[in-house]
């Protein structure tokens, strides 16, 4: 088969289409083939040489990926070569064929192409374990997401309007914002020429905001926590603002509130596994009756993996850039 390697960390020019052998399932996994995966930042630092796959797992970047199984290893049910499927990766999505532990294949939901499918296992899974199982959102509470407009955050205000919770969104541009408020945000904040912190005190009335999903860590963290209600729950899920930063604990004391930090690829399987069938249970069900759905920027060939690199590092799309397998 062929893949998207890295045989030197490097900007997008690292990325080379080349020949390597096929992967075999083993105990507990399929093989998939794949049809389409979908650019992660994760996959920017990965092949800058920042973010190793962990043990065990595929070389190849891609962290999600849409196809048919083609053969099931041993222990497997459930699951049979034909179905269609699209799956949570610890790495391999930018690939011919990927080995999928069982417990992380979901079914494409209804209505949904094939394709488009590869947009949605990364996406549905941070948000859900994130802001609904550690950040316990509930109906009528604001949820701040920073990136409105990317995957995460296309995903995010779909997810958390369908519960009946209030939105603010984050974005650079009044196109991203104006296409946030098309998926129901009620709050949009332009952050190159507005303060979120004073945004959200002035849209809850000095409440603050109940959830914030954040992407950039260290640099918003001080502003994070001021923008936090009262029993806040701040869950941070990136680094583009670097990792080290001062933490307030006094003002989490006077809040009452919370900080969480997670990443999905190093899970303990049997975790990710847990969390692939809470989506399942709780977000297909959204998408399948059209509530949610996908939202792609566009479609590039895989062996272009290089051009999607560059659209991410320049932000210059809304939603996911879907790598398409030959």
């Amino acid at each position: 088969m062929y893949a998207i390697t890295i045989p030197e960390p490097g900007g997008p020019e690292a990325l080379v289409w080349d020949e390597v052998p096929d992967p075999v399932p083993g105990e507990g996994e399929v093989l998939v083939e794949v049809v389409a995966s979908a650019v992660n930042r994760a996959d920017l630092m990965q092949r800058q040489g920042f973010y190793n796959p962990p043990p065990g797992a595929s070389p190849y970047p891609g962290l999600e990926c849409a196809g048919r199984i083609v053969e099931t290893g041993p222990g497997v049910s459930g699951w049979a070569v034909g179905d269609e499927v699209c799956a949570l990766l610890a790495g391999g999505g930018y690939a011919g064929k990927v080995v999928v532990p069982a417990g992380q294949l979901l079914p494409v939901p209804e209505g949904v192409d094939l394709k488009r499918a590869a947009a949605l296992p990364e996406v549905a899974c941070t948000v859900w374990s994130n802001v609904f199982m550690i950040s316990h959102l509930r109906p009528g509470e604001t949820l701040l997401l920073h990136g409105g407009s990317s995957g995460i955050g296309t995903m995010g205000i779909q997810l958390a309007k369908a519960v009946g919770a209030k939105v603010a969104v984050t974005a650079g541009t009044k196109e991203k914002l104006d296409f946030c408020a098309e998926l129901g945000a009620d709050i949009l904040i332009n952050y190159r020429e507005q303060d979120f912190v004073e945004e959200i005190e002035r849209a809850t009335d000095g409440a603050g905001a109940d959830v914030i999903l954040d992407n950039m860590g260290a640099k918003y963290l001080d502003r994070n926590v001021r923008a936090l209600a009262v029993n806040g729950r701040l869950a941070i899920i990136g680094l583009q603002g670097g990792a080290k930063g001062e933490l307030n604990i006094g003002a989490l004391l006077t809040k009452r509130a919370a900080v969480s930090a997670t990443s999905l690829r190093a899970r303990p399987l049997g975790e990710k596994a847990a969390i692939v069938a809470a989506v399942r249970e709780h977000v297909w069900p959204l998408i399948d009756s059209g509530h949610v759905r996908p939202v792609v920027d566009r479609e590039l060939p895989m062996s272009e993996a290089a051009a999607a690199h560059r659209i991410l590092e320049e932000s210059g799309h809304i939603g996911k850039v879907l790598l398409i397998a030959p």
